[in-house]
């Protein structure tokens, strides 16, 4: 028998709080990226994800259209990392799938971490013009979470895209998120 089904995904509770507190513009990329892991810790001490955060900015003005925390776990759904909920949630925003054609201007991902090989596939159809990193794919995996396999110029594709890439902003606050998680013993996911 066919199950028809739906999909849902939230974002904790707790986010409403976060945004609110959240000034209308981050106008510096540590500004960003301070939030971005801010998420992805706060993620991990509500117990409502893994250790990952995003948001979408205007990239001129830092004006926040959406963010987004891993909700792999409780949404039981591989996909639902931190990027592909902040892109997905500014599409909706924006009533738009094209981030860039939005009438908005440029459209930043801030990410708390490298994108994956999944959330890299996602970044050019989203219409983004540049990506903020802090943790690094090396970070990631130290904590025991298989990244996949990732071209080794991602960053230089991107650019050949007209997207523009920064990584290793705020590094080592991101990558410490990570390792907290990992010496929690929580679940690292991966299909290994």
């Amino acid at each position: 028998m066919k199950t028809l089904a739906s999909i849902r995904i939230d974002l904790p509770g707790w986010t409403r709080g976060f945004a609110a507190s959240l000034p209308d513009v981050l106008p510096t990329p540590e500004q960003r990226m301070s939030v971005a892991i801010s998420l992805s810790r706060h993620n991990v001490s509500e117990g409502t994800g893994g250790p990952f955060g995003a948001l979408v900015v205007e990239r001129e003005s830092g004006a926040v259209i959406a963010m987004g925390v891993n909700r792999v776990e409780p949404a039981h759904c591989s996909s639902a990392h931190a990027e592909i909920v902040a892109l997905s949630l500014a599409q909706q925003v924006l009533a738009n799938w094209n981030l860039g054609d939005c009438g908005r201007g440029e459209i930043e991902l801030v990410s708390s971490c490298e994108p994956c090989a999944m959330c890299l596939g996602a970044i050019p159809w989203s219409g983004v013009r540049s990506v903020l990193c802090g943790a690094t794919k090396v970070d990631a995996e130290a904590a025991g979470f298989d990244e996949g396999d990732r071209p080794d110029a991602w960053q230089d594709k991107l650019a050949g895209r007209g997207i523009a890439v920064s990584t290793g902003l705020l590094r080592n606050e991101a990558a410490e998120v990570l390792a907290q998680y990992a010496r929690s013993g929580r679940t690292i996911y991966s299909p290994t």
